[in-house]
């Protein structure tokens, strides 16, 4: 990320912008860098300005204390505000659900794409999600930042072996650096469940998508969330998981993007 613009709390936002077209804000997920979305944007760039960036507290950007959403939201406004006063948004998983605060903020959107928003379909999932909060705060205190990642690692659903995997791999102190930030991709997501009012706020176009290989809670929390939202389309992509293909992804973006 080789440019950088300057939320109001003076927090410096790094980010990338490429190609020419009508700009297009790329929000990443938990445990996530700009870095992860370059290939998306590479796919993108044809038709939009593609523009990947660090999240607060990652990669080059910087991060000021207290946090709040509202932050987040603010940053977002500054790269829109930097990249040329309006934007599409698209996010993916927990950036999902930061995309939807910023629309529903009031920024000059044009349109929204949502990757999987991990959101809960009831109350048990609710449940789970404010012990997951409870417990990542009590490690992250004790800065057992190790610990808060393998929590977040078994929350999405991965087995002990990949765990254990990703500790011996060389990524994991990049994601020990990092894992501060768990706590932000937590707050975005509220009480875990569809944020109805928020989606039927929205006066702009609603794009969900879902992979088909993805579990059948993910699916259905991106067609709920369609389906809450005014203007709302829900699309499956087969044979994709929670890690899109972006050579995939990219058309329906574009389809989406180009109204």
């Amino acid at each position: 990320m080789d440019k950088k613009t300057v939320s109001p709390d003076g927090t410096a936002v790094a980010y990338e912008r490429i190609g020419a077209g009508s700009p297009v804000v790329l929000v990443g997920g938990a445990m996530t860098t700009g870095d992860g979305l370059l290939p998306l944007a590479a796919q993108l760039a044809h038709r939009f300005g593609a523009v990947p960036y660090d999240r607060r507290g990652r990669g080059a950007s910087g991060d000021t204390a207290p946090f709040a959403v509202a932050r987040e939201v603010e940053d977002i406004a500054a790269l829109i505000d930097a990249v040329g006063g309006s934007a599409a948004l698209y996010g993916h998983s927990s950036g999902a659900a930061l995309a939807l605060h910023a629309a529903a903020s009031g920024l000059p959107v044009t349109e929204v794409a949502l990757y999987e928003p991990p959101f809960a379909l009831d109350a048990s999932g609710a449940k789970e999600r404010a012990e997951y909060t409870e417990r990542l705060k009590e490690l992250l205190a004790e800065d057992r930042r190790g610990d808060a990642v393998e929590l977040f690692m078994a929350l999405t659903g991965a087995p002990p072996e990949m765990i254990e995997g990703a500790r011996r791999s060389p990524m994991w102190p990049g994601m020990e650096a990092i894992a501060p930030t768990l706590v932000y991709d937590d707050a975005v997501l509220g009480d875990g469940l569809v944020p109805v009012e928020r989606l039927a706020s929205l006066s702009v176009p609603v794009l969900t998508i879902a992979g088909g290989a993805s579990p059948e809670w993910m699916r259905q929390a991106a067609r709920n969330a369609a389906d809450a939202a005014r203007d709302g389309t829900y699309r499956v992509l087969d044979g994709q998981t929670h890690m899109v293909d972006p050579a995939v992804l990219a058309p329906l973006l574009t389809e989406f993007f180009s109204g």
